[in-house]
Formats: structure tokens, sequence, C-alpha cells
């Protein structure tokens, strides 16, 4: 039988051991259990070295290896195959995000009543997202290439969005797993997004160059390609939205 040790031994070093410590006492509330943890270094000869009490340090980089196996077990925004091609960047910590981009399209548009706007399909821009499990950001882009870090973001020209493009999803419900798979994340918001009634403007920010009421009303009772023009630009590129 061949010895594998040797191949084992080359590939991994020990340089830390843990020893827990558990202590059993009385109180009023019965039977309790305090931990101590107690930090080994290994030596060259393999012998363990320098025992402390474990430190703040040591811990937090315990957490993440805790945290990194976590993630890997639930799965949140990973993806079931190859990466969809409108992904640009993903994030896939339990607090972390997904960046994508859809081209121009047509899509159903849902407004409140007193916008004076019939609801129906309409044309919109490319458009770039960014979200996490409770929280949607998005903007505008013109053309549709897919962008990269140096492409300039827009505003995207919609009501319920603030300046810095965060969306007021209002009493929308939002449900999403955190084993949420990558295409269904991105599925979900979208959907959210679609099937909302835009309603106002947030602190009257208008987010075109012209009466959006107006450009709304056209676009939804006409084919008409969105309109570039109207577009007003953020101070924002693609790469802002990654760090």
């Amino acid at each position: 039988m061949k010895n594998l040790t040797n191949s084992f031994c080359n590939d991994y070093q020990a340089i830390k051991a843990l020893l827990i410590c558990q202590k059993q006492s009385q109180s009023d509330e019965g039977e309790q259990h305090s931990i101590y943890v107690e930090s080994y270094d290994i030596g060259k000869n393999g012998n363990p070295i320098n025992a402390h009490p474990l430190t703040y340090r040591e811990t937090l980089q315990l957490s993440c290896l805790f945290q990194a196996a976590e993630e890997l077990k639930t799965g949140y925004l990973r993806s079931r195959g190859v990466m969809p091609n409108k992904v640009l960047y993903v994030n896939p910590q339990l607090s972390g995000y997904a960046v994508w981009y859809t081209p121009s399209q047509e899509v159903p548009l849902f407004f409140a009543e007193a916008l004076g706007i019939t609801s129906g399909r309409g044309n919109v821009p490319a458009m770039i997202w960014k979200a996490g499990r409770n929280e949607l950001m998005v903007y505008a882009l013109k053309g549709n290439r897919k962008p990269d870090s140096r492409t300039k973001l827009f505003h995207a020209p919609f009501f319920n969005i603030y300046n810095d493009g965060r969306v007021c999803m209002g009493t929308v419900r939002i449900n999403i797993a955190e084993s949420a798979r990558l295409e269904d994340f991105m599925g979900l918001w979208e959907s959210y997004f679609w099937n909302s009634y835009f309603s106002h403007l947030m602190n009257e920010f208008n987010p075109v160059t012209e009466n959006i009421v107006q450009l709304w009303q056209t676009q939804v009772s006409t084919d008409n390609a969105f309109p570039a023009r109207v577009l007003k630009p953020t101070h924002l590129t693609l790469q802002n939205l990654l760090t």
C-alpha cells in the first residue's frame, strides 16, 4: 500500500492548535457551563508551544473561517451553473450583494392613479442593478453594450427612486431567502421592481431632464424606444458600485 503521509505533509503544515476547556458550576438558575479557549503555536518539531488565551485577532480569523463555511453551505448568491452573462459582480457573503445589468427592453409599468398615467407596457433604457437581501439600487445606461468599470451611470428615469439610486419599495413585501441562488435573487428583485406601483418623486427629485409624467404618458402609449437624451448623469461609474 502506498504511503500518502508525505503527500499530505507537503501541502499542509500545522501552525496552530486550540484547546477548548469547559467548566461546570451550580447557581440559582441551575447548572452553568463556561468555556475557555487556549491557543498554542506549533513549533518547528511539531510540538505545541507558547500557550496563551485565544486573542481577539485569532477569534476574528476563526470567525471568518466559520462564516465562509456557512456561506458555502447555504449557497447564497451562488450560481446554479455557468455565471449568467448579465452578472457584473457578486459578493456572496450573507451580508453581500450582486451587481448586474439588463439591456433596454419593453416591460409592464404600473402607475398610481393620482399621476394620471395609464399603466401599460413601455420601453425602458438599459439598467444597472445593485441589490442585497433588503435593499435595491438602480441606475440607467446609455446604449446596450455590456458595461465595464469605467462606464458612466445615469439616474434611473422612474418615480420612487432617491437621488443616490436607492429604490423606495413602499409596501412591497421583500422576501429574499438566505439560501437564494443568484439566478433567483436577480429574478426576484426585477419582479419586485417592475410589479410595484410608481407613485411619487423622492424628495421632489426629478431624475430626467423633462417632465417625467409626460415622458411616461408617451412611453406607455407608443412603441418608441426610450429617449436616452432625457437621462441625467450621476457622478458615478460602475466601479463605484463594486467597492
